[in-house]
């Protein structure tokens, strides 16, 4: 940590120096009232210089030979303007300052040109990186805080689901076969892999997330939403923060980026973020706490910029992640309808075995298999961006890869029933996105462009028994599942893999019919290709001849092998119609036709008579049908108040299914006949004066199977005399009917050590009601409904040092994010638990 620094700061003196003969700038300090403003700070950027204006709003500064400089005009209740001085004006600078207690206009790229987000006909919520910053949100899963739409299921981060309006991803383990249906871009880089999600921010700018089907704007296509993530570039102007948070649990978090040119036509951006905590969940049994953070990221960027209509920016990152598990708590324990002697309390009575706790909140585990979730991602990519007539040509090239070594304790106890449970795992991708945005006409302006992926996907994967997999796997009452090591060591090593290619054609227009009453037709063209291989062996246990031994083994393992190439192509589109009734209220209507692409089970399969169901290997797309009108208005100054209706139709959707056989090794995939989803969200904030400001947002959401005669039986009817069940008219998973946020701020002008900026104290809560967490609705497996509460309060400021003491979940709520069944559903499940309260204080210094 201490080199990092040490370099930072020598790499800023390198970049300010430039010169040493004096040089005068003169200029004037007014606000919107063209009243001059007295002692408004003037600071040249990365240096000490600085001076004040006098009573008429007059100053001069010496550069002392440094140029280009950047100027920092500064004055307490007013925004703070930044100015590039590359050569000596001729005359005085007019400076024009305005207050900052109005509701600033969010501006936003997704539809591939900058424009103010109100008056964009998509439901849309931008999260600004200092935002993010101030609510301790530095992943996707902190962003679901301030976003109600959005959820994130995460049991470790390669079974992680994002989904959007409780749609994007099946709820439950992660599945190879399929993609996801709420894209993920950074910089215009699409990240296949949900994984990606769990990382660190590293110096984000500004986080989008975009509701609804958005194939028609972005290269890979996406049913449920999208999240554009910008970074932010290199600049020619050096600068530099350094943020380091410590909190309790030994929470160390630190943060760096600089910035500055490197000659005339190149300016570079290095960013680097690590993160550490303590474990959270004591493990009696080893003596050490366990679910810890261990983050490291870095981030580099190079710009290059040939001339005036051309940039050229290079990007590399890399990240590591080494925390000690993502281990979870037995929450319950469900009668299935085996018989007595298969219940879970009788199985671990028979073993002489008792839980080291029955409340899931004592955060107490004892598992004898080590937790590891260690993964490393990262990639390059190379954007150009060229202005061509009355638009922007853009080329992004980009290869990225997944590393995945895990190791799990899927029976969630002490006991030796799984003592291996890992499937490492490899993915690489590689995507080209080529991209026209512009104005075809006075009234028509479009985005059209091509996108080509192609990914592979490979495990190897060791599942193996233990000593206490025979009661567990006892199917009847023969004495032979007694036999001394019989599923000792016995278990399977599993290679299977995905080879995967999409491309794509899409364009929307927007045509301005008159000023106020636009037409919005999208079209996109899909193709995909999957080829997929399973295959499964069986080793170790006992070796014998016995035929009665080894059908007993076959019910816990078998061998299962199959191959399956599928494709598939798609016409998809929207069509929207926007109309600005006045200048304070927009409203939009959308109906938009999109699909999942086709998918394949690459988990093991369940199945019949002792040979895999293959007509189960491969997954239809999903078919979708999107109604949604929504009204964006400000009802009176510095307010907005956004107001969306949506209903989702879905067929053949895409759905996880958790089966009770232990050789599936995550769950295989089916289709649901037809799913439902409907509802309203509302987005506010306003600013009431120049120190209190509000933000609130809440969701409705009525997420449904309308058809769906096959599901999986839930958990305690495990055992029935039929495999599947009718769940029609029952609700998804995943799927809370209200979910909120609402924060308040309140600041007041302030100095300190010298440094303009402002006191702020703030709050902000979420909070949501029950969901199901299975694929068919378990009364054991309803995660309640809860809320929670974070504050903080310190000062800020645009230049200098800036204090935040914070706090987590103030009130230590006890939660649950997720509950799943163990592995071969012998009544016991266990929760991913929220965090309890944390707190701690965080230090930024800019330059």
């Amino acid at each position: 940590m201490k080199t990092v620094i040490k370099n930072i700061f020598t790499t800023l003196l390198l970049l300010s120096v430039s010169g040493t003969f004096a040089q005068i700038i003169k200029g004037h300090v007014n606000n919107t009232e063209n009243s001059p403003l007295e002692s408004a700070n003037i600071i040249i950027n990365g240096t000490t210089l600085n001076t004040t204006t006098d009573l008429n709003g007059n100053f001069s500064i010496d550069l002392q030979g440094k140029l280009p400089v950047t100027l920092l005009i500064q004055y307490t209740g007013y925004k703070q303007e930044r100015i590039l001085i590359q050569s000596l004006p001729e005359s005085s600078l007019n400076i024009l300052l305005t207050e900052d207690n109005q509701l600033a206009e969010v501006v936003i790229s997704s539809r591939r040109r900058i424009e103010k987000a109100q008056n964009v006909p998509i439901p849309i919520s931008v999260v600004s990186g200092k935002q993010a910053e101030q609510a301790g949100a530095f992943n996707v899963n902190r962003i679901k805080e301030l976003i109600p739409s959005v959820q994130l299921y995460s049991s470790n981060p390669r079974n992680t689901g994002i989904n959007i309006r409780s749609l994007g991803s099946p709820f439950g383990l992660t599945n190879d076969g399929i993609d996801p249906g709420v894209g993920f871009y950074v910089d215009g880089v699409y990240y296949a892999r949900p994984a990606a999600t769990t990382l660190d921010f590293i110096d984000v700018s500004q986080i989008e997330v975009l509701r609804g089907p958005q194939g028609t704007l972005f290269g890979k296509n996406t049913t449920a939403g999208a999240f554009n993530i910008t970074t932010r570039k290199p600049s020619f102007t050096p600068g530099a923060t350094i943020e380091v948070s410590y909190g309790n649990y030994n929470y160390l978090q630190a943060k760096a980026s600089i910035t500055g040119g490197l000659s005339k036509k190149i300016a570079g951006r290095i960013s680097f973020s690590g993160t550490q905590r303590d474990g959270l969940i004591d493990n009696v049994a080893t003596g050490r706490a366990t679910n810890t953070l261990n983050n490291q990221g870095i981030r580099g960027q190079l710009l290059y910029t040939p001339s005036e209509n051309t940039n050229v920016l290079l990007a590399a990152d890399i990240t590591t992640q080494r925390p000690d598990g993502y281990a979870q708590v037995i929450a319950g324990v469900a009668p299935t309808q085996r018989a007595a002697y298969r219940q879970f309390d009788a199985i671990i009575a028979d073993l002489g075995y008792q839980l080291p706790s029955n409340n899931a909140f004592d955060r107490k585990i004892d598992h004898d298999t080590p937790w590891r979730s260690n993964q490393d991602l990262g990639g390059a990519s190379l954007t150009v961006d060229s202005k061509i007539g009355l638009g922007t040509l853009t080329s992004t090239t980009a290869w990225r890869f997944w590393n995945w070594d895990p190791s799990n304790d899927r029976d969630f106890t002490g006991l030796q029933v799984l003592a291996k449970s890992q499937n490492p795992s490899r993915q690489t991708q590689f995507t080209q996105e080529i991209r026209y945005s512009g104005e075809i006409s006075s009234q028509l302006k479009g985005t059209a462009g091509v996108f080509l992926m192609d990914q592979t996907s490979k495990t190897n994967g060791t599942e193996e028994s233990g000593n206490a997999q025979w009661r567990f796997s006892q199917s009847t009452t023969s004495e032979k599942w007694k036999t001394p090591g019989l599923f000792e060591g016995y278990g399977i090593k599993t290679n299977a893999s995905i080879h995967g290619v999409s491309a794509a054609v899409f364009g929307q227009l927007d045509w301005e019919i008159t000023e106020d009453l636009h037409v919005l037709p999208g079209l996109r063209y899909n193709y995909d290709k999957k080829d997929a291989d399973y295959d499964r062996k069986t080793y170790g246990g006992l070796q014998t001849n016995d035929p009665e031994l080894i059908a007993l083994q076959k019910l816990v393992y078998s061998d299962q092998n199959f191959a399956k190439n599928t494709d598939a192509t798609d016409f998809s589109g929207n069509l929207t119609l926007s109309y600005k009734a006045t200048d304070q209220i927009n409203a939009y209507a959308t109906y938009a036709k999109s699909y999942k692409p086709v998918g394949v089970n690459v988990a093991g399969l369940p199945t019949l008579n002792g040979a895999p169901i293959l007509e189960l290997a491969v997954i239809k797309p999903e078919k979708v049908n999107h109604y949604e009108a929504g009204v964006k208005s400000s009802p009176f100054n510095n307010a907005i108040l956004n107001v969306t209706f949506f209903n989702t139709n879905i067929t053949d959707y895409q759905t996880n299914v958790q089966a009770a056989e232990l050789g599936v090794n995550r769950g295989y995939l089916a289709n649901a006949d037809k799913v439902r989803v409907r509802g309203a969200e509302l987005d506010a904030s306003f600013v009431i004066n120049e120190h209190f400001s509000f933000n609130g947002a809440a969701t409705y959401t009525d997420g449904k199977y309308i058809k769906f005669i096959n599901a999986p039986l839930p958990l305690e009817e495990t055992g029935a005399a039929v495999s599947f069940k009718d769940v029609s008219g029952t609700s998804l998973p995943g799927v809370s009917k209200w979910a909120g946020s609402l924060g308040g701020e309140y600041t007041t002008a302030a100095k300190l050590f010298g440094n303009l900026g402002k006191f702020f104290v703030g709050i902000d809560s979420y909070a949501r009601s029950e969901f199901s967490s299975s694929p068919s609705a378990s009364k054991y497996l309803i995660v309640p409904g809860y809320a929670i509460f974070n504050g903080r309060f310190g000062f800020r400021a645009a230049e200098g040092l800036s204090i935040n003491f914070w706090a987590r979940n103030i009130l230590n709520k006890d939660y649950y994010e997720q509950l799943l069944p163990a592995g071969g559903n012998a009544g016991h499940y266990a929760g991913v638990l929220g965090d309890q309260r944390t707190y701690g204080i965080t230090l930024k210094y800019s330059l």
